[in-house]
């Protein structure tokens, strides 16, 4: 069998709901839970509503369509999602699959098909976890060799992701499936330099994504013929964009063996990823400090991490996207004042935090595990920094419900939504198809009336 038939068998077997460990459903239900969660607390980021403009000048409004959620009009199925995977990524505090952030680009793509009548809902939690798995296999496998390269892993692996959740939810058969991966791994793409730049082109690239893996996996319905060695062929998914070739017992030795999904991790404050970490170790190192003045701040990191696109910048920083991503902006703008807000991300002129920028240093540190960091703060006048060490893994950013739910109230509370719009998602990600899509929808249309109300 090829790669994307043993991929399609996997998939296709998720139909037997024994074949899903009730561990792994609840992860997709967490998922879900923090995906909203985000999206509602993300819904004051203009990302979304630059999409939804596009989107209108592209497909106008459809009376059958979706709802792009910052307006509550009606488009077409891409109208939809390349609004709402922008508004799901508004905070930039959605999932992650080690690089990817694959929750939103499916999340927002599988709620548009169910509006739309394109996807039962007693399907959705089993085809996001189609996608996590497909998506989060190929990233961990390969995203090592090809974001150094500057490629980004969310449209890279996502758009297999999108296409392995759409096939789950069109019901595809496996040679079907089969051939919406191939034509997934013909769509890839998606380069970083946006975040070096501090542009926000990464803000869209999620809803292309989402909409490119749907397109896959239609066409394949309406019978493309696809290449059967996409993925492991000379020219194929992995030899053109990790340059290695395709191991087959390393990529599908783990189906069904090791769950993707497990390495999901949510994150407790608005930056990039890779600066969880550092920010948490900036909060601890702020408390030692006491507000002494600091001469000097040396920061040492992994080298993937601090070689990751935008991650070293210095400014001057003009947009979000390039405050989020930076080290030492997050660093800095935590040590002067503490937990940051999605607000502290807009601030580009403070004095005391670009003073501070000018003082840290960014080391590249092999011997510094990945989601680590080690911050040598030297008092003025002093010799000996004072030193925080942090090793942390994914387990300690894969929470459980009450941990989860615990941040979605607290970066909701943020911006002013209302508790019980927390509540009313965890009731539908635990019974989608019992619940129904309009209490998801109902928390989106409650925010939009607050907004006019003003």
């Amino acid at each position: 069998m090829t790669v994307t038939q043993t991929l399609a068998k996997f998939i296709t077997g998720l139909n037997d709901a024994s074949n899903i460990p009730e561990w792994v459903t609840e992860k997709a239900k967490l998922c879900l839970i923090n995906g909203y969660g985000i999206g509602l607390a993300s819904f004051n980021t203009p990302y979304a509503r630059v999409a939804a403009q596009a989107a209108a000048n592209l497909d106008g409004e459809r009376s059958d369509g979706a709802t792009i959620l910052v307006n509550g009009k009606r488009s077409s199925l891409f109208g939809a999602v390349i609004s709402n995977c922008a508004l799901f990524h508004g905070r930039a505090q959605e999932d992650a699959s080690g690089a990817a952030h694959l929750g939103a680009i499916l999340i927002p793509l599988l709620t548009a098909a169910a509006e739309t009548g394109r996807m039962p809902l007693d399907r959705l939690l089993s085809a996001l976890i189609a996608g996590y798995e497909i998506g989060g296999l190929f990233e961990k496998t390969y995203a090592g060799k090809t974001t150094p390269a500057g490629l980004r892993a969310s449209p890279l692996y996502g758009v297999l992701a999108a296409a392995a959740a759409a096939a789950y939810a069109m019901k595809l058969n496996q040679e079907q499936t089969a051939a919406a991966l191939a034509n997934a791994a013909s769509f890839a793409g998606g380069i970083l330099q946006s975040f070096a730049d501090g542009t926000d082109e990464w803000r869209y690239q999620l809803g292309m994504t989402a909409h490119q893996g749907w397109v896959a996996a239609e066409l394949a319905r309406a019978g493309s013929i696809s290449a059967p060695h996409a993925i492991e062929g000379r020219s194929g998914f992995v030899r053109a964009f990790a340059r290695v070739d395709c191991n087959l017992d390393e990529v599908l030795g783990q189906l069904g063996h090791t769950w993707f999904i497990d390495r999901v991790v949510f994150k407790p404050y608005p930056v990039c990823a890779f600066n969880q970490t550092p920010v948490n170790a900036a909060l601890s190192l702020k408390e030692r400090l006491q507000g002494r003045p600091l001469s000097r701040v040396v920061v040492r990191m992994n080298p993937y991490e601090t070689g990751y696109a935008g991650m070293d910048s210095r400014g001057p920083f003009h947009s979000i996207s390039g405050t989020l991503m930076s080290i030492p902006f997050c660093i800095a703008r935590t040590l002067q004042y503490g937990v940051p807000t999605l607000a502290d991300m807009t601030v580009y002129d403070d004095e005391a935090v670009n003073q501070l920028i000018e003082k840290t240093e960014l080391v590249s540190d092999e011997s510094v595990p990945s989601l680590s960091c080690i911050i040598e703060a030297y008092i003025e006048g002093e010799n000996e920094p004072v030193v925080e060490k942090l090793n942390m893994t994914t387990t300690d950013y894969n929470y459980n419900r009450s941990q989860v739910m615990e941040l979605i109230r607290r970066v909701c509370s943020e911006v002013g939504v209302d508790p019980k719009s927390c509540e009313a998602i965890e009731r539908f990600a635990d019974a989608p198809h019992e619940e129904g899509l309009g209490t998801v929808l109902g928390q989106f249309a409650n925010l939009r009336e607050t907004a006019a109300a003003k």
